[in-house]
Parts: C-alpha cells; sequence; structure tokens
C-alpha cells in the first residue's frame, strides 16, 4: 500500500492519544499492544515480525532525508504491508520524547511467552550436539538491566532468555529500547521458579547460578576455574558435578537481593566472577555479559 502522504499534525487527536498511553502497563495489558521507539528496533521489528507491527508513525521531516535511516524502514514497512503515517515534530513529541523520529505499535503475544516451547526449539537448532545456552533472571526488576540482558543473550548466541517469577515487563519502553532490537530476535519466557526448574530438569538443561557467596550447599566456583574445570571434564568442586557439555542456563538474581538461598540450592552449581581491581561488585547486567561470554566463546572453542 503506498505510504499516505498526509501528514497527521494533531497530537490531541485520538490516534495519536492512544499511541502514547501504550506507556501505561495498564494500556497495554487493556489493548495488548506495545510501542517499539527507535530507527534500530524499529527496524528489527519490521525485519523480523512484520506481521506482529501493525503501524509506523515517522517523521515527515526525515521522510525524504537521504541520510536518515527512517525513511529506508519507512519504505520496508510500506513493502511489508505496515501501515505508515507520517507526522509533524508536535505528533512524535506526544507519541514518544525517545522515539527519534520513528515509533512502531505492535501485538504483545509477539514477543511474550508463557511456554519453553521456543527456548526448547532453539535449543535444538542451537547445536545438534545438544550443547546450547540460555540466559535466565530471577526477579530482575530494572528495565535498563533485563533489556541489557536481552541484548548481551542475543549478542552471545543464547537460545533464550527466561524471566523467572516477578521480573519487569518485557513490554516496557525501556526494556524495548535497552534491548535495541534484540528482542525481535530471540524468545523471552515467563515462568515461575518451579516451572524453570521442572523445565531444566525436563530437557536435561544444566543450572548455572550466578551468585557472590553461594551457599553452605553450594559453594561459589570461580569463573577462571569452572571454565577449566569445563574443558577437562571434571567436576572443579561443585556438589552435583559440573556439566562439561550440554545446554547450560546461567540465571541471574534480583539487583538488590541477588539469588535467595533456597533458590541457589536447587541449581546445580554456582558461579563467581573474580574481582582483580578495586571495585566492590559488577552489576547484573555487566555480569550477564561477562558469563553469557564466557560460557559462549567455551563452547564456540569445542
Amino acid at each position: 500500500m503506498p505510504i499516505s502522504s498526509a501528514v497527521l499534525e494533531n497530537p490531541k487527536s485520538d490516534r495519536i492519544r492512544h499511541v502514547a498511553d501504550l506507556s501505561s502497563r495498564h494500556t497495554r495489558r487493556k489493548i495488548g499492544r506495545f510501542l517499539v521507539e527507535g530507527p534500530q528496533s524499529v527496524r528489527e521489528a519490521v525485519r523480523f515480525m512484520p506481521a506482529a507491527v501493525h503501524d509506523l508513525y515517522v517523521s515527515a521531516s526525515l521522510m525524504h532525508d537521504p541520510r536518515s535511516a527512517v525513511e529506508a524502514i519507512a519504505y520496508e514497512a510500506d513493502r511489508e504491508g505496515i501501515y505508515v503515517h507520517s507526522c509533524n515534530g508536535a505528533v512524535m513529541e506526544r507519541i514518544s520524547t525517545d522515539c527519534q523520529g520513528i515509533a512502531a505499535v505492535m501485538d504483545c503475544d509477539a514477543v511474550e511467552h508463557a511456554a519453553t516451547r521456543p527456548v526448547d526449539e532453539r535449543l535444538a537448532a542451537a547445536d545438534q550436539a545438544g550443547r546450547g545456552l540460555v540466559a535466565a533472571c530471577w526477579q530482575v526488576r530494572d528495565p535498563g538491566n533485563a533489556g541489557t540482558i536481552i541484548r548481551v543473550a542475543d549478542a552471545a548466541g543464547c537460545a533464550g532468555v527466561i524471566f523467572v517469577d516477578e521480573c519487569v515487563d518485557v513490554t516496557n519502553p525501556k526494556v524495548v529500547r535497552s534491548t535495541a532490537g534484540s528482542l525481535f530476535h530471540l524468545p523471552v519466557v515467563r515462568l515461575g521458579v518451579d516451572g524453570f526448574f521442572g523445565w531444566a530438569a525436563e530437557h536435561g538443561v544444566h543450572v548455572t547460578a550466578a551468585d557472590v557467596y553461594g551457599t553452605p550447599v553450594k559453594k561459589p566456583i570461580s569463573l577462571p576455574d569452572m571454565l577449566a574445570g569445563s574443558e577437562t571434564g571434571s567436576d572443579m568442586g561443585s556438589g552435583d558435578g559440573a556439566q562439561a557439555h550440554g545446554p547450560r542456563a546461567v540465571l541471574f538474581g534480583n539487583e538488590a537481593r541477588g539469588l535467595e538461598e533456597g533458590t541457589v540450592n536447587r541449581c546445580d552449581d554456582v558461579v563467581t566472577i573474580p574481582i582483580y581491581g578495586k571495585a566492590e561488585s559488577l552489576n547484573v547486567a555487566t555480569s550477564a555479559a561477562v558469563l553469557l561470554y564466557a560460557f559462549a566463546m567455551r563452547s564456540a572453542a569445542r
């Protein structure tokens, strides 16, 4: 369908108000749609999930600017049959102050999964020998951290991300922005604690807790020692024996409290990142980057 030459100019119209209201979780839950902001995220949504994109809103001043990525994205969306609306600056400002001239409205169902089937399929496809990597987050509440972990998991080649227990809403605007488009590349699944450990047991997924102190039952193993143990096949002192090969889920805890002792004890082993400088600790997103890449590179080197 051709891109309309008409320019939306009324920031107070019902259409624009409804789009702007997608910043509210209540509205997203009520109508089942969410907002994607910025050229990179919108491009990836259009490229990887075009059937889930309902409308594109584009700054009219960028529609015919060859120096802008916005024009190319708009025409790619048009080829996919997505409605593209040109808007003046006031309308784009009302839709989002963070959209950099382009925003999309998508179905929540496209990125919210209540079962692990998408992750199971990715695990099976990732490596015919049964190896695979999953990032899991327990009660991660900060949207920036959650989005960054999804982005890191994508870059590290993870089969998926599992939000365990009460985590942040994956369609939260800051989560979506922080993923920089990775939200549309891999499945993000939400499970309860029992559901997560049940899934891991059913599919032979080794669960490694990312925790500084461990517990009296599960002593932490430093990352270098765990990687060395994976290379030799030894258990490096873990209570249940560290799995040298096969699928692994790395479980990251809440930003303030880490993982609960009972949750750590249900894991197969515990890994800790050594601190060589004077920093007291690393935040959860940085820890995810270090650990996921370490396990991914070890697997790739085999």
